[in-house]
């Protein structure tokens, strides 16, 4: 009971992130399925099947929102589910002792991208409103549905910066466009897995629990998607995701690191995550009081240029009262 309470808050947080930052929802679940000894192939399985639910209920809520573009949610969802198909049956043949660093790996480097991305460079704005094309759309899709499936997450972390990085969308559609076509990614990779693996491993009552966490946070999140401080968000899930792994990696039998070593290196990614997320939050504090300063010397201005015109139009009126007056 206790691991399902588990699982579920775990899906709530996780959709939480997701829906309002448009990643890591699989890649956080897959690593605390990893962290209590779950098989890769049956930890990218389960979250898969749960997403199935989540983003459905996210791409509902974030329709309902007005955060979706259907072109490219249909421009990428289709190749990511073809990617997300081929990934399932790929990690489904590879052994236990195999799969677990690689997959630790493979979210430990989203978890550096995600973390680095979001602490130095924040969320890029340039050219909204130009058209993506399909030809960046499509091998966009693939590769993020087959890393999705393969790393138990990394439809997010690869699909919405890169399309953040165009500046061609606004970023809260960004975000719900990449949360909506998730739902065929899910529903492909699922079906991979079930082919590759069958039920094996795979237990519904864990993937009940992470689906009941996602759906009472999905409409939460997409609301809260204009609210929340995305950079600052983006560092911290990085943070978790980087340290956990690295945790993962270092016990595992490529590494195999004494206590010292471990509690060593974890205590370096700890600090440098704290003042990863320290800098973030400065940044977005200086951002936000430059916004305000430009939105307060506009209104200045603007008063002003208001007060001038009345004063330049009063003289003509009274010049045109003198001359009445004399006729």
């Amino acid at each position: 009971m206790r691991t399902l309470l588990l699982l579920a808050l775990a899906g709530l947080g996780a959709q939480l992130v997701d829906g309002s930052l448009g990643m890591a929802y699989g890649v956080t679940s897959t690593t605390l399925l990893l962290a209590i000894g779950t098989n890769p192939a049956a930890a990218s399985a389960t979250v898969h099947l749960a997403e199935i639910g989540t983003t459905l209920a996210s791409g509902v809520a974030h329709w309902r929102f007005g955060n979706v573009d259907w072109k490219v949610v249909l421009r990428i969802g289709v190749p990511g589910a073809v990617g997300a198909f081929a990934g399932a049956t790929f990690l489904s043949a590879l052994s236990t002792e195999v799969a677990a660093p690689v997959m630790s790996l493979l979210l430990l480097g989203l978890g550096v991208y995600v973390l680095t991305r979001f602490t130095v460079a924040g969320l890029p704005t340039g050219r909204v409103g130009l058209p993506l094309r399909r030809r960046f759309l499509a091998p966009l899709g693939l590769v993020a549905g087959f890393v999705d499936a393969t790393g138990g997450g990394g439809w997010g972390p690869v699909g919405t910066p890169a399309l953040l990085a165009s500046g061609r969308i606004e970023p809260r559609k960004v975000i719900g466009s990449v949360d909506t076509s998730e739902f065929l990614v899910a529903l492909a990779a699922s079906l991979g897995f079930l082919v590759g693996l069958g039920q094996q491993g795979v237990d519904l009552l864990w993937v009940l629990a992470l689906l009941a966490g996602g759906l009472v946070a999905a409409p939460v999140a997409a609301w809260l998607v204009r609210h929340l401080p995305p950079r600052v968000l983006g560092s911290a899930v990085g943070g978790v995701i980087v340290l956990t792994n690295v945790r993962t990696l270092l016990r595992s039998d490529w590494v195999d690191a004494s206590g010292t070593a471990q509690g060593v290196v974890l205590g370096a990614v700890a600090v440098l995550w704290a003042a990863a997320v320290a800098w973030s939050v400065r940044e977005h504090r200086r951002a936000s009081a430059a916004e305000a300063t430009a939105a307060g010397t506009e209104a200045a201005t603007s008063g002003t240029e208001a007060a001038t015109s009345g004063t330049d139009r009063a003289p003509v009126a009274a010049g045109d009262a003198r001359g009445q007056s004399r006729a």
